[in-house]
């Protein structure tokens, strides 16, 4: 039915001549003109014909920079949540190369050089499908202790319903996606999708409710077309691609629509574990790293000695057993007819793989859920969830397959064998839910021990010693053992320096609102991200990062490096970096004095009507610190800085009017030093 109305008609495009895409048919008239002017200059060789020609020139470059100038500030507005696109008009405006991302002639498979597309597909589809069987086939068995694992989850007797769709719902899912042009198996798209969805909305409703009603995924939904993608390594080698899927776009509509009920269903009832932060609703990496940090500075403060261990899974959302998930979700309620959906949802799907125009057959998909899809990690968190019940005496904190594991105790020796025989259990886990676990990936790491470098750790698990690292990015943030936050400041400078030079030399050719845009989208994302966990922090140790952002503001304002900034600041009405600390947290302080925060932040947070009875619901109690590594975090400098704030700002009615409020008071402030500054030079 699309190919019969929306049929893809084929025409020669006749481009008589390059012209960059600012050039309108109006530039290029008066193009012409100018090249008349100049030949009409060369013939005459007059002064009023020179003048008219130069005059007649100088203004057409004037106009044709500020096109040039409008095209790219519309064109990096459009694209300003897409940091790849981003970087790709960056570097055309910087006339750079961009790199190759064609295939290269030929691939490698056992000393074989294969150079047939058709033959370099199939060989991709045959190790993407291969790569969960294969390695569960490494995975040992766990034998007896299978079934004393699998009893973790307590039978919930509440079962899950599907309510019916309608039309609303269905329309108002999608509007919230975004328009990719990326297409499906049919050839179809998102942004095609959005266009119609008026004039289909009858149609999908009958088939989604009829989907719900019989417990079956519809089988034209389950065929996935996957582009190989290069990672790192040899571009010739099959094993440094990963594969990046395309779900038919009415799958992701139907998706995203039974996630809803399955989310109604998993929070009313409390099934996932407060230490599982990915793809949940109130929960985000800053929230994550929170945790840890508060946990281990607790610690720290208390004398103790504290573990890390950083584990590693070998493509964990590949290795999914269909058995093991179908039985753990009816263990949690999901039952019945809703389970039959899932069943179907994972049964008999395929996928081809798409290398320059040619496609391999399909093949079956026999483990794992499906990659790129809307209702794959939903379900890979519920299959891991009961791993948070394995050991009592390990504190394990996930981002979806991120997994963390922490541990603290008064005797170290005691402790390092605490967390041997805890992993031992964990690693048990893992082989009997199909899980792989890669020892000689996963990392240890000693916190805050003063004479930690000169301690020998030896910790072996199923015969594989972790090895012992000082520093590690966690969630995108680099924690060292000492807590100091230097190693992830170093990272930050030399990322934010790559983006200061490119707003350099952007600037000779964008406005002051596309580099405004620029500086939100390249730079202010380095500073903003967790920075109320490790922006609280010496001010000696921060103020390179603030040096540079004084350099970047004085940039897209193209002012001299001598300027002072405290007036780019309020014409941008952006926020100093020490500024942006204190409003980041701020907010988090906001949301505990109204609980909006899980119950693991939460109770971190301690008013003093709950302490003390007194009539101060909107102070907090501020709990001593025997360190700064403790007296640096939320719970006890943010709390500060709440307590201190104005009584207007803490009564705000929602985070919206908080943020806008807490923003405009510091604003504010930069106003009136402005102000007190003018005043001096009268």
């Amino acid at each position: 039915m699309y190919d019969k109305h929306c049929p893809v008609k084929k025409f020669k495009e006749k481009i008589k001549y390059f012209h960059c895409p600012w050039i309108t048919k109006g530039l290029q008239n008066a193009c012409k003109k100018k090249n008349t002017l100049y030949k009409n200059y060369l013939k005459k060789r007059t002064k009023e014909a020179e003048i008219k020609y130069k005059k007649y020139k100088n203004k057409l470059t004037q106009i044709i920079r500020t096109c040039k100038k409008e095209y790219y500030g519309k064109l990096l507005e459009e694209n300003k949540s897409n940091i790849k696109k981003t970087w790709g008009i960056l570097n055309t405006i910087l006339r750079k190369g961009n790199k190759e991302d064609s295939y290269p002639k030929y691939f490698i498979s056992k000393s074989e050089e294969i150079d047939q597309r058709e033959e370099i597909a199939k060989r991709f589809n045959d190790f993407f499908v291969n790569v969960g069987p294969e390695l569960e086939k490494q995975i040992p068995d766990p034998g007896t202790f299978r079934k004393d694992v699998q009893m973790l989850i307590d039978r919930n007797p509440s079962s899950m319903f599907l309510n019916p769709v309608t039309e609303n719902e269905i329309l108002k899912t999608v509007r919230g996606m975004k328009g990719k042009l990326s297409t499906d198996v049919n050839g179809i798209d998102m942004a095609l999708v959005k266009t119609v969805i008026s004039g289909i909305l009858k149609p999908l409703e009958y088939i989604f409710n009829l989907s719900f009603q019989t417990g079956s995924f519809p089988n034209q939904m389950k065929i996935a077309k996957v582009i190989p993608l290069y990672k790192t390594g040899n571009k010739h080698h099959f094993t440094n691609y990963r594969p990046v899927s395309m779900l038919p776009q009415l799958s992701k509509i139907l998706e995203k629509i039974f996630i809803t009920r399955l989310n109604s269903f998993i929070e009313k009832h409390k099934i996932l574990d407060e230490g599982q932060y990915g793809f949940r609703s109130n929960r985000s990496t800053s929230l994550a790293l929170m945790n840890v940090i508060e946990n281990i500075t607790n610690a720290i403060d208390n004398k103790k000695h504290v573990i890390g261990v950083f584990i590693d899974l070998k493509k964990a959302f590949d290795t999914i057993n269909h058995c093991i998930l179908i039985h753990k979700l009816d263990r949690y309620g999901i039952r019945g007819l809703v389970l039959d959906w899932i069943r179907s949802y994972l049964s008999n799907r395929k996928q081809f793989v798409k290398v320059d125009g040619a496609c391999s057959q399909c093949l079956d998909i026999v483990c794992g859920v499906p990659q790129g899809s809307v209702l794959g990690p939903i379900l890979f968190i519920i299959y891991i969830n009961d791993l948070f019940q394995v050991s009592n005496k390990l504190r394990l904190v996930l981002f979806a397959d991120d997994t963390n594991v922490f541990c603290d105790g008064d005797d170290l020796q005691q402790l390092i064998e605490i967390v041997k025989k805890e992993m031992e259990k964990l690693k048990l886990w893992f082989d009997v839910n199909k899980l792989s676990l890669n020892l000689s990936k996963t990392k240890m790491m000693l916190f805050g021990h003063h004479k930690g470098k000169n301690i020998d750790i030896d910790m072996h698990i199923n015969g594989v010693k972790l090895e012992r690292i000082y520093e590690n990015k966690f969630l995108g943030v680099l924690i060292d053992d000492k807590l100091t936050w230097k190693a992830h400041i170093s990272y930050i400078q030399a990322k934010l320096s790559r983006s200061i030079s490119v707003l350099n030399k952007a600037k000779l050719v964008l406005d002051h609102k596309s580099l405004h845009m620029l500086y939100c989208t390249l730079v202010l994302p380095y500073f903003s991200y967790c920075v109320e966990v490790w922006g609280n922090n010496y001010k000696t140790t921060l103020h390179s990062l603030s040096i540079l952002q004084k350099r970047a503001i004085r940039i897209i304002h193209k002012v001299s490096y001598l300027e002072h900034t405290n007036k780019l600041f309020i014409e941008s009405k952006l926020l100093k970096f020490y500024d942006l600390v204190e409003y980041c947290t701020a907010q988090i302080i906001f949301k505990a004095k109204n609980n909006l925060l899980p119950t693991n932040i939460q109770r971190l947070f301690i008013t003093k009507e709950e302490k003390y009875n007194f009539r101060e619901k909107d102070t907090f109690v501020i709990h001593k610190a025997r360190t700064n590594k403790k007296r640096f975090c939320v719970s006890i400098c943010g709390v500060k800085l709440w307590n201190r704030t104005s009584k207007c700002l803490k009564q705000c009615p929602n985070i919206k009017e908080f943020k806008y409020r807490y923003r405009k008071m510091i604003m504010d402030k930069y106003v009136q030093i402005q102000k007190n500054t003018e005043c001096q030079h009268l």
